[in-house]
């Protein structure tokens, strides 16, 4: 894992921070997620996010905008529809702006094959994942010629999204 954690990524924004999501399913052992698929209630399940939603708020207060485009598969997976039922409360709430792509309308963009995050079009913070999901490691690049590809990949594939309270799953 990269010596960056998401707070100092965040704090050093000043004007944007977007976020590519690829998988169809993330850390399916965390207890949030297990809760949701017994049966708690969102609000509940939501709560285990919110020092994410209070680090997003705090950014967002500072005048840094914080998009997301999640790309799906469909049918989705259960994991997504957990994602989006926990979205209003941990994302939304935090003043994230959500949009959503379906793999299949994406096909024609070249987007990154890994989760990242870019920020102010300086930075990327690129996330590896087991197959299980699991977060194994992340780079940090500050290469121009790698995160200009993400910044314009971002911008196409928002441009095709579905805002969240648009997007049925």
């Amino acid at each position: 894992m990269s010596e960056v954690s998401f707070e100092d990524l965040l704090d050093g924004a000043e004007h944007e921070a977007v976020k590519f999501e690829l998988r169809d399913a993330y850390l399916t052992s965390d207890p949030a997620y297990l809760g949701w698929l017994a049966g708690e209630p969102v609000e509940k399940v939501s709560a285990e996010y919110e020092d994410w939603t209070s680090l997003v708020r705090a950014t967002v207060s500072r005048g840094v905008r914080i998009r997301r485009v999640r790309v799906v598969s469909e049918p989705v997976s259960e994991y997504v529809r957990f994602e989006h039922a926990v979205t209003p409360a941990v994302n939304l709430a935090g003043g994230e702006e959500i949009r959503w792509l379906a793999r299949r309308e994406a096909r024609d963009l070249l987007i990154p094959a890994v989760d990242v995050w870019a920020v102010d079009g300086k930075t990327a913070l690129f996330l590896h994942f087991s197959g299980e999901g699991d977060l194994v490691g992340s780079d940090v690049v500050t290469d121009k010629a790698t995160v200009a590809p993400v910044v314009t990949a971002f911008s196409a594939a928002w441009k095709r999204a579905i805002p969240h309270g648009e997007f049925k799953v």
